[in-house]
């Protein structure tokens, strides 16, 4: 019998390929009816060759025929695991470990990373802790990295009750198919360029044409009407601008140089077990003929021999043009993919040797994605290897290119349990963005969480109250009041602020409508109410100014109490009414 294959998904364009055997079901699948062992050996090699979806269905073929078999339901978990179907390989991890415990007992750590980038964040603290109780094994890391796993599941916990200041939503169907789609880059204010599989439809690889299914680039202009830009896509068109799309690799991850006049990619193609390798390439732009050049690779020592290289960002750090990129090669490195970046001589063309970014930014597992923000002076990159709410998560670090400080995770929304990756900014004054993910919400062919989508991140504005407390009859400002900002609706308090002088500044998060209290001894409470239900993400950052007015306590005050009337149908009525 021969393979074939459906590709799936493009993850990222630097780790592996999803596969499915064509022949998935039903009478034309002649390994369907092999004997037990004969379709445990076929899943088997499946599942060695990378192809993890054909591999995956066997193995659940295999499970109906003997579903306490430790090693089928182990494997199954594996082969879910790989295509990121989250919530079904924690259960087949859970299985396998209750099954046979001293065969499988990493699998309580397993199932918690799948319930972890699930979003069951307590769940998965519970299988690590486990883990880390009952673990005899050799490896002490496994501890560290289970307790790490811990850690990342306290701060998305804490991450989700106080998310930045974002809201993040797909790019929407003419951006984003059921494949792949990655490495957003903004064109200006009104265009986005990307890279994307372009398919809705399952892919036979062996069958349906290279061509029409290789990642290759593409552009989508933003909608507009008569007053302004809309955050929202027309349908993406093939970008032609230059001879970089190439029908015999997989294409993107592009990036213009600071002047524009060079423009760097990727070329990546499968090898064995299907894994992805990819080479760096760029284009310099001719001003006489007005024309791209043909693609080369930049220098010898950016694509080194043996190793993978891609997600190429070119920008100014200081005064010093960079290239970043990630690699795994083995000198230097930290383990995995590393972020590693090399100083461009524009007067001489050359590029300075590569240099690992080192171990602040780094860790002994991957680091992908640069981005360097030269106005902030500021370097995103996604990693699996830090403190973090999923799998890949997005972290920012100050510095470059040769130190780097304040690592820091972004938290929710921009980060999900899910994969994070390509973060990147616009241009303009609000630093609204785009993330590539695979989050609940991407359009998917196999699972939910199987396929990448780009996402755009936008900002909200700034919407700030600030005011005085003062006393009602004179007008003069009252100092030590303790002044609190409320949930109109649910009365939870949001801030509260110890106001030394009389003065105060909340933030208000858009979309609410908050209650301000003041209180002081010897003072009757003050209030006002701040409305931010009818802003809209495109408003500016906006500062309301208010007064609340508070009454002294005086010995010829009086206070006035309407009636209280009681309904006796209550059961507390009741009860008053038996005591007496």
């Amino acid at each position: 019998m021969r393979r074939k294959f459906l590709i799936f998904s493009l993850v990222g364009a630097f780790i592996t390929l999803g596969t499915l055997n064509m022949f998935a079901a039903g009478k034309e699948d002649p390994a369907s009816k092999l004997p037990f062992k004969k379709k445990l050996a076929w899943a088997n090699g499946l599942f060695r060759e990378g192809s993890f979806y054909s591999a995956e269905e066997y193995y659940s073929q295999l499970k109906k025929e003997q579903p306490r078999n430790p090693y089928i339901t182990y494997m199954l978990g594996e082969c879910l695991y790989k295509t990121r179907d989250y919530p079904p390989a924690a259960e087949a991890y859970q299985q396998a470990f209750d099954l046979a415990p001293e065969l499988y007992p990493d699998c309580p750590y397993k199932e918690g990373i799948m319930r972890k980038q699930n979003g069951d964040y307590e769940r998965a603290i519970e299988r690590f802790k486990f883990y880390i109780k009952n673990y005899k094994g050799k490896n002490k890391k496994m501890k560290v990295y289970a307790q790490r796993e811990i850690d990342g599941c306290v701060m998305a916990m804490n991450s989700l009750n106080n998310p930045g200041k974002a809201f993040v939503k797909n790019a929407g169907p003419n951006v984003n198919t059921a494949y792949t789609e990655l490495s957003p880059l903004p064109l200006g204010d009104t265009a986005l360029l990307f890279a994307t599989m372009n398919q809705n439809k399952i892919i036979i690889y062996g069958k349906d044409k290279r061509k029409d299914f290789v990642s290759r680039f593409m552009w989508a202009p933003k909608e507009f009407d008569r007053t302004r830009v809309k955050d929202s896509f027309e349908v993406a068109m093939k970008f032609e601008d230059g001879r970089f799309n190439d029908p015999k690799y997989h294409v993107g991850n592009g990036s213009w140089s600071p002047g524009g006049s060079r423009f760097y990619f990727t070329k990546c193609k499968e090898e064995d077990s299907m894994k992805i390798t990819c080479k760096i390439y760029v284009s310099e732009f001719n001003k006489k003929s007005g024309v791209w050049g043909n693609p080369t690779e930049p220098d010898p020592s950016i694509n080194e021999e043996g190793s993978s290289n891609t997600n190429p960002y070119c920008a100014m750090v200081g005064k010093k043009e960079v290239l970043y990129f990630s690699s795994n090669r083995k000198l230097q490195s930290a383990g995995g993919f590393d972020i590693w970046y090399s100083v461009y001589d524009s007067a001489r063309k050359t590029y300075r040797r590569p240099q690992n970014c080192g171990k602040k930014l780094n860790s002994p597992y991957d680091e992908v994605t640069p981005y360097y923000d030269s106005k902030h002076g500021k370097l995103y990159f996604s990693s699996n290897g830090w403190v973090g709410l999923g799998g890949f998560d997005v972290y920012s670090a100050d510095g470059g290119p040769t130190r780097y400080g304040a690592l820091a995770n972004l938290g929710f929304p921009i980060n999900s349990p899910a994969d994070d990756m390509y973060y990147i900014q616009d241009n303009g004054a609000k630093d609204n963005g785009y993330v590539v993910s695979n989050r609940l919400g991407s359009y998917f062919v196999k699972n939910p969480t199987c396929c990448d989508d780009i996402w755009r991140v936008i900002k909200e504005p700034s919407f700030y109250v600030k005011g005085v407390v003062v006393d009602e009859l004179t007008n003069d400002v009252i100092s030590q009041a303790v002044v609190k900002m409320s949930d109109e609706g649910t009365g939870a308090v949001k801030d509260t602020f110890f106001s030394k002088e009389g003065n105060f500044l909340f933030y208000t998060p858009m979309g609410n409508n908050y209650a301000i209290t003041a209180d002081k001894s010897g003072y009757i409470s003050g209030r006002t109410t701040i409305s931010t239900s009818g802003k809209s993400s495109m408003d500016p950052d906006d500062t309301t100014m208010v007064t609340i007015y508070m009454h002294k306590i005086t010995n010829d005050f009086e206070f006035h109490v309407q009636n209280v009337y009681y309904n006796f149908d209550k059961e507390i009525s009741n009860l008053i009414l038996m005591e007496h």
